[in-house]
């Protein structure tokens, strides 16, 4: 198992070539073997411009590409996974892993160790697990404590002499990189129990567990006596789990706190080996359901090295934690709005930050804002035509805020400004964070 060649490109919409590579790197050794594996099947590695430009198109985040391509776009070109085949100088680059996150496309080319004509199953191509875990294994070291562009360009640097220890000769060592910024030791690729085609690696550290919840509230809010207000909980439990071994056994247990409401509509990680009934059977579907599980939810699992989503929930809360009062009047090329929030009062007035994000969808660029507001401050995104109410970690005192103002945009221009199909004249959305 060995990678011909890694990238990292800054997806850049806007810009001539959509996208900058931020770091290559290739393996000459492993390539000379390709050369031998695939024979007259054999498709060279490109410069960093051509492959550049395939990756792209082939993942129609080119900002001209809104065509119907059917060597692309067909039905019998359904792609279920994020491996590839890159169309570079009238040649099949096959199979290119590649996968978009946080605005950097993580990519890389695996070792096929046969023909590639016909071209064979994924599932005998063992390379191809090997390149998701170094790709996860880079992303978690770039945005593990990252918070400015400063500190991710530092780390991007730090990299060629990283894959010299945790990818030596293209052949993965271990997939957390930050051991390799801490050590100089790994762990031997032998290992005496059977290492699973899914996890191509080992941590060797100091052991530890790190779990984070993320909760969204969606809410509909119409302020009127004849129409019920309606708000739903959706939450992801993401999980890293730095433990020695091959198969780490472990469990983890979640505990609701004092009145917090079931959670429903539980799917699990693939990890998870086993599983309550009693979890997975609550549903918020069936109104008339009481089978709600209160818990503890215990997840027994083989984590893998990568950070991953435990599981995904619904929940019931009984009132959302911010209420809201939305206006907005449309006047030729202005538009008035009139915004209040209020704090529940069964919610703890301290936040680490309060911001509400108002976008206009449609429209040109912003060219003058009067506004009026009785707490924080706004500030204006003209291109992207978007206000941002910074409310800070706390509400005042009255737990109420207001904003109002008058906002004038100038000509619209369809390739810059931002565009939904449903926000259409004075139907528009508050995104609270």
């Amino acid at each position: 198992m060995a990678q011909r060649a890694v990238w990292l490109i800054s997806h850049e919409p806007g810009t001539p070539l959509c996208g900058t590579v931020r770091f290559s790197r290739r393996y000459p050794t492993v390539e000379k073997r390709a050369r031998v594996f695939n024979g007259a099947s054999y498709v060279p590695i490109p410069e960093d411009g051509p492959f550049l430009k395939a990756l792209l198109f082939e993942l129609r985040l080119l900002d001209d590409d809104k065509d119907f391509v059917e060597s692309r776009d067909s039905c019998s070109r359904i792609n279920k996974t994020s491996i590839y085949g890159l169309l570079i100088g009238g040649e099949e680059l096959w199979p290119v892993v590649a996968f978009l996150k946080n605005d950097i496309i993580y990519a890389c080319v695996p070792l096929v160790e046969q023909t590639l004509s016909p071209r064979p199953p994924l599932i005998s191509v063992s390379g191809v697990s090997q390149g998701f875990e170094f790709l996860f294994g880079i992303q978690d070291f770039l945005y593990s404590g990252q918070k400015n562009d400063s500190e991710l360009n530092t780390k991007l640097s730090q990299l060629p002499d990283l894959l010299l220890q945790a990818c030596p000769f293209g052949t993965l060592l271990d997939a957390n990189l930050k051991n390799s910024l801490d050590n100089t030791n790994f762990a031997s690729v032998t290992q005496p129990q059977k290492q699973p085609a899914w996890k191509t690696g080992t941590y060797k550290g100091k052991p530890q567990v790190s779990i984070s919840i993320t909760e969204k509230v969606k809410s509909m809010q119409y302020d009127k006596q004849g129409i019920a207000d309606t708000w739903q909980v959706v939450g992801t439990v993401t999980c890293k789990c730095d433990l020695e071994g091959i198969m780490p056994n472990v469990t983890i247990s979640l505990n609701l706190p004092t009145n917090g409401s079931p959670l429903q509509d539980i799917l699990v990680h693939p990890c998870v080996t086993s599983l309550d009934s009693a979890i997975l059977t609550s549903s918020s579907i069936d109104a008339m359901d009481d089978s709600a599980f209160s818990g503890p939810y215990k997840f027994p699992l083989t984590p893998p090295l990568e950070s991953f989503n435990l599981c995904y929930y619904t929940s019931q809360v009984p009132v959302p934690p911010i209420l809201g009062f939305y206006q907005l009047k449309e006047e030729e090329v202005q538009l008035r709005i009139t915004i209040n929030l209020k704090l529940h009062e069964s919610v703890k007035n301290n936040f680490e930050f309060c911001e509400a994000h108002i976008p206009f969808y449609n429209r040109g660029p912003i060219t003058h804002l009067e506004y009026k507001t009785s707490f924080g401050q706004l500030e204006v995104f003209r291109e992207k035509s978007l206000l941002i109410w910074i409310i800070g970690q706390k509400f005042p005192k009255s737990m109420e805020i207001s904003l109002s103002g008058t906002v004038t945009f100038g000509a619209k221009s369809h390739e810059k400004q931002p565009f939904d199909p449903i926000c259409i004249g004075e139907t528009a959305y508050l995104k609270v964070m």
